[in-house]
This record gives structure tokens, sequence and C-alpha cells, in this order.
């Protein structure tokens, strides 16, 4: 079944269904009798039609947008106000901060859902031959994508593959060692692959989980904890299942950029990009994205960073500092012979853009549909922007007017990233050859007609290998929630803790003004009091509340 049909009333009763099933299993010692108006497990998990109502409640619970809102713990991205995730990327927040505690609560939540399923799904009858086990599997596959947050998260913690009652021992027991949480991701990502099917899942079955989407994850988490030997070989079965290629409109100039709109939904039929994304439905479920990314009336929630912006190569695969091709004497300039995503991830003079009106004057700006210079002061006619630049990746210029309806895809797993993943695991093998790059990331520059990358021009040029793999991974899946988890596990931490700036000042007379602050280079510095302490904020703190309710879980180093 489509598992955004009657979204609403089955998740709600999936859900009641499975925390009716942990509540009653907690009270079984002194429920002598079945009540008779709820749902329990003596009479539940007994049809294939009752497992996918179940396992629906499960997918409804993998992260939506709150995905993307992760970009503001990196430095890809900067928001207009304080937020907790902010806070955390900035190094400044307690044990006790709510998100801290939020993410902890919310994910043992879903994995404890996933584990009420495992534990009674062998019950039920299938009416489709190898069903029940198929979807076990998507349950084995989205528990160890909560698990993957967990880990990076926080370190050690909690390996719980059952539903707990209060008594259990468990409930106050240790942290697990993260190489042990690791070791039964990846286990349990093999045994799912096993059993999933190798199709793109289409008609009824569109946006489960598939064969690709479990190899992509135990790559990813493979590579995320320096397993490059298994990264590379899950990268490359991927890669081998011959069905997935990257999204192309004909067009090199807009097909990066329209994988990102409504014509880049997995229910389009196009998309053989995207292994799994968080689907959504116009009046069913919709989120907020392209309205904070363009908002017409006040502060763009989502902007770039000067960071990002300089990290794009030049036309000819050089870098800013050493191509011949940039120039910046202009805001404009800076946008020209480029590498091409930069135009399809950011806003450019002459786009078309949804956030009304732009920087110039009212009277010379007689069509606000057309962005030509950004907006540095409020006056609710129009998006305003912290660092001069605005996204229009994953803006869908139909949503930007009306709050809260935007029902584009959420994209979390992509062959690109099988593609970077792969290259990255062969190089840090000392593996990697031109042939590897030639069917991974050139795959990537070919797609928006950029120059592709050459190991010997990288050797001719004094680049570095490593730092030109990061830095395509960087600019391929900016605005996807990769950046934070990346620099961690690159130790590049102190990235984090440096200020975050924006356009040169001299490019636009208003900014002359000492409202806007400024560093020796004339560049906007619109955060600055950013730290990264060095062992302590490459994990999070183990949020105090669940300390203070079993003592055993330990406090993280430096916290």
């Amino acid at each position: 079944m489509n598992i955004l049909r009657n979204k609403r009333y089955r998740v709600n009763l999936a859900l009641l269904i499975i925390s009716s099933s942990i509540l009653h299993a907690s009270c079984s010692d002194f429920l002598d009798r079945l009540p008779q108006d709820e749902i329990v497990d003596q009479t539940f998990w007994k049809t294939q039609e009752q497992l996918e109502m179940a396992v629906t409640g499960i997918y409804s619970r993998v992260k939506a947008k709150n995905f993307v809102d992760m970009e503001n713990l990196a430095e890809n991205t900067m928001w207009p106000t304080t937020t907790e995730y902010k806070d955390i990327g900035s190094g400044v927040f307690p044990v006790t901060q709510p998100t801290v505690d939020a993410e902890w609560r919310n994910m043992f939540r879903d994995i404890r859902e996933c584990n009420a399923f495992l534990e009674n799904y062998k019950q039920a009858t299938e009416s489709d031959p190898g069903a029940v086990e198929r979807l076990a599997a998507e349950v084995r596959t989205i528990r160890a994508l909560g698990y993957s947050f967990l880990t990076s998260f926080y370190g050690d913690v909690p390996l719980i593959t059952k539903t707990l009652n209060p008594s259990d021992e468990e409930v106050y027991g240790t942290r697990t060692p993260q190489k042990e949480v690791v070791d039964f991701l990846l286990k349990e990502l093999d045994d799912a692959a096993a059993v999933l099917p190798k199709e793109i899942p289409s008609g009824k079955n569109l946006g489960r989980v598939s064969k690709g989407t479990a190899l992509a994850l135990k790559a990813r988490i493979a590579l995320a904890y320096g397993r490059y030997e298994v990264a590379e070989l899950a990268a490359k079965a991927v890669m081998d299942l011959g069905i997935y290629q990257l999204y192309s409109n004909g067009d090199p100039k807009t097909s990066y950029q329209e994988l990102f709109t409504r014509k880049g939904k997995l229910a389009e039929g196009k998309n053989k990009e995207t292994l799994f994304a968080r689907m959504h439905k116009a009046d069913v479920i919709m989120h907020n994205l392209s309205r904070e990314i363009q908002v017409p009336d006040q502060f763009a929630r989502f902007v770039p960073t000067r960071s990002l912006v300089e990290s794009y190569l030049c036309a000819d695969g050089l870098p800013i500092d050493k191509s011949p091709l940039y120039k910046d004497d202009t805001y404009t300039d800076i946008f020209e012979n480029r590498d091409p995503r930069l135009k399809q991830t950011i806003l450019v003079p002459g786009d078309t853009w949804g956030g009304r009106y732009d920087g110039r004057p009212t009277a010379s700006n007689p069509d606000p549909s057309v962005f030509m210079t950004p907006k540095f002061s409020q006056d609710g006619r129009g998006s305003v922007t912290t660092t001069g630049y605005y996204y229009k990746k994953y803006a869908e210029p139909t949503a930007i007017p009306n709050y809260n309806r935007d029902d584009n895809d959420i994209h979390h797993i992509r062959f690109a990233e099988v593609l970077l993943t792969y290259a990255e695991a062969r190089f840090e093998q000392g593996k990697l050859t031109q042939a590897d790059l030639d069917i991974s990331i050139n795959l990537l520059r070919n797609r928006v007609g950029m120059k592709p990358m050459d190991l010997g021009f990288l050797a001719q040029h004094g680049m570095d290998t490593r730092t030109e793999i990061r830095r395509e991974r960087r600019i391929e899946l900016v605005m996807e929630g990769h950046r934070y988890f990346d620099v961690r596990r690159w130790k590049e931490g102190e990235r984090l803790g440096k200020e975050i700036e924006g356009v040169r000042a001299d490019w636009f007379p208003q900014l002359s003004s000492s409202t806007f602050r400024k560093n020796e280079e004339g560049y906007l510095v619109v955060q600055w009091n950013r730290r990264f302490e060095d062992p302590k904020n490459y994990l999070w703190p183990v949020p105090q509340p669940q300390i203070d309710r079993n003592p055993n879980l330990t406090q993280n180093p430096g916290w």
C-alpha cells in the first residue's frame, strides 16, 4: 500500500496500536482480563493489514523537515534568530538544553515502537507471500536510521532491542559502547538487505524502504566510523544494482535544482535518484520549508554563508584563490564562471523568486517576482537576508506565499550520496583511481556540465585530493542535513567555532552603516559568539534529565 494513502487515519491508528501494545505489556502482571475497548497484543498483530498499519505509523516517525533544519548545526547556513540547533552548532548550550533531551527521548520512543513491531510481527498471517518478513526488514532499517542519529549525537548509547517494562533492569542500564552499536547496525542492515526487494518501490509500495536503501544506509554508517572497506563495498553494491541514476530533465542548467522541487517528487515517477525520502502530499502532510527559504515579508530563515559560497570551484576546476576566472568586484561577479551548482543552489540576480520586493527602492522595482539585489532591512514587503545571500535549492515558488503548504519530499538518501561515499571510501583506503572518479564524482559533475575531477589536474595545481572530495560532498549535499555530521566525522570541528560571515560590505552602500558588523576584510559578520572545544563538542552531552533518572548513563567528556 502507498504509505501516504489515508495517511492521517492510518498513522494515528498505527501509533495508538503500538503505544497500546507497549502499555499493556507493562501492565500484564495485574490485568487478568483483556480490555474490551482497546487494542492489545493478544488481539492485534494477526493479519498483514494490521502489520501494514503499524509500519505506516513507524514511517511517520522518520525525520521530515527537521532533517533539513539540522543544516543550522553547521556553517553552511545561518538562521536569523536564536534556535536550539543553532546554539548547539555554535557550541554555546547547557546539558539541560531542551533539544538535547528531545532528540534522545524521541529517538528512543521511535526505537521502542520498532521493537514492539519486531517482537510481535511473526504472529500475523500474510496475504502476500514474503510480506511479513519484508515489513520487518523495513522496520529494522528505520530502527537503524534512528540509532544512527543517536550514536552520532551521543556516542555510547543504550542498545535496546526489546520493549521494556519499568521493572526491567535494562531501564537503569549503562550505555553500550559505540563500536558495539555500529556493529549491530551494520549487521541489521545486512539482514534487512537480504530480504528487501531490489526494485525501486512504486505504485502501492511507493516510498518504502528497499534493498538499495538498506545498503546505502549501511555505507553511510560505515563511512562515518572509518570502516572504509565496508562502506566501499556497500556503496558499490548499490551502484551495481543498476537501477538508480542521477535525476535529469535533459538540461544541465536546471536538472539539479529541479530535483528539489515538486517535479522531483517520488510520486511524479521520474526520480530514480532518491533511495529514501520522507514523502509529502498536498492537504495530507505538508511542511513550511519553501516559505522559510524565501519568506516574503520577514527575514529568510535559511540563508547561505560566505564560507559556503566561496567553497564552489570556478568553471576551470580551480578554487577561487587559484583561478584567473574569479572576479569579486561586484555581487554579480562572484556567481559567474563557477561550478554550475552554485547558480542552482543559491539565488543570483535575474532569478525568479518568491520573496517579493528585494533590496531595490520600490520605485525602481517594477516586477517583484525577479530578484536583483539583497534586502538587508525589514519593511514587511520582501524577504530579508542576514548574510546577503538566499537559497533557491528546495524552494518551490508556488509554496512560498502560504504558510505550511509545501508538499516537496524531504530527500534522506540520494544516489549522489552513494557515489560520494564510494569515492571517499576508496580514497581513504589509498585505492582511488581515475576510473573510480569517473563512475562516482564525475557523474555528479557531468549532470551539471562541470569540468570533471582529474587526479593529474589536481596534482598539477597543488590541490589536495581529500580536500576536493570533501568539497564535492559539501556542495552536492548542501541543505540536506549532512554537513554537521560530516564536519565532526572529519574532525574539522574548528570550522564550527569560526565567525559566520556574509557578503562584502562595499558591494552595497547601505552596509556602510555602523549598524552592520564587519571584519577586517570588510565582510559582514552575522554571528561571532561561537566556539568549538575538542573533544567536548564532537559529542552532545547525555541529557541531564536522563542522567537524573538513571545515573548509570554517565556523562560525555567535557560536559
